[in-house]
């Protein structure tokens, strides 16, 4: 899918993480989100990627369900849920603070294309992705599929963004290789709306298909 079909699909919106009961939030998307009409071609397991990735990149996967995302470093090995959209056409987020989950209107992880899983920053205590804001470039990402891979990423960068300037081409706009972003809430926590003011963005690109 072209960067432009993908943005015509998306509208930026001021969806915020919802307050609950004290400071609990449900970290999201600050998107509205429509899942693709078309979808590239996967190549298989073992075959080289039919569009030619970066230098030194990896060929990419074909669809698989996620079912478990490990980041040591901040302690996370967590089951995968699937998020689709509410009939606002904003998307889904887990209901509790854990699991995480995947956007399953994208790309699955390893696939050509950037995979797109959110989390809980806290929710009556630390969520799945309370350490997110941590990550490192560099650090090690590893999801397990339903037809057993496990996909290795890397950390490439980790920023944070307003609401209301979300990055809607950087998170979901096309790429030429497969690549992961994982999105929760941070920044300020403002006890009037009961919201954080900011989403925190990991993105990370597949350094090794599968083991």
């Amino acid at each position: 899918m072209t960067v432009a079909a993908i943005l015509a699909a998306v509208t930026i919106g001021t969806t915020a993480c919802s307050g609950h009961t004290g400071a609990a939030v449900v970290p999201s998307v600050s998107a509205r989100v429509q899942p693709p009409t078309t979808r590239t071609a996967p190549a298989t397991p073992t075959a080289p990627a039919t569009r030619a990735p970066g230098a030194g990149r990896p060929s990419y996967l074909a669809r698989s369900i996620p079912v478990r995302l490990q980041i040591a470093v901040i302690g996370v090995d967590s089951a995968l849920m699937p998020l689709g959209l509410r009939t606002d056409r904003s998307m889904e987020v887990p209901p509790s603070g854990f699991p995480a989950g995947w956007y399953t209107g994208g790309p699955t992880p390893g696939e050509l294309g950037p995979a797109v899983i959110a989390g809980h920053v806290d929710m009556k205590g630390p969520g799945v992705f309370y350490r997110l804001h941590s990550l490192k470039t560099g650090d090690q990402v590893i999801l397990t599929r339903a037809d057993g891979s496990k996909p290795v990423f890397r950390i490439t960068r980790v920023a944070q963004f307003p609401k209301s300037r979300f990055p809607t081409q950087q998170v979901f706009g096309n790429i030429d290789h497969s690549g992961l972003r994982l999105i929760t809430c941070g920044g300020s926590f403002n006890s009037q709306s009961g919201h954080y003011e900011d989403n925190i963005v990991a993105f990370a690109d597949l350094v090794r298909p599968a083991r």
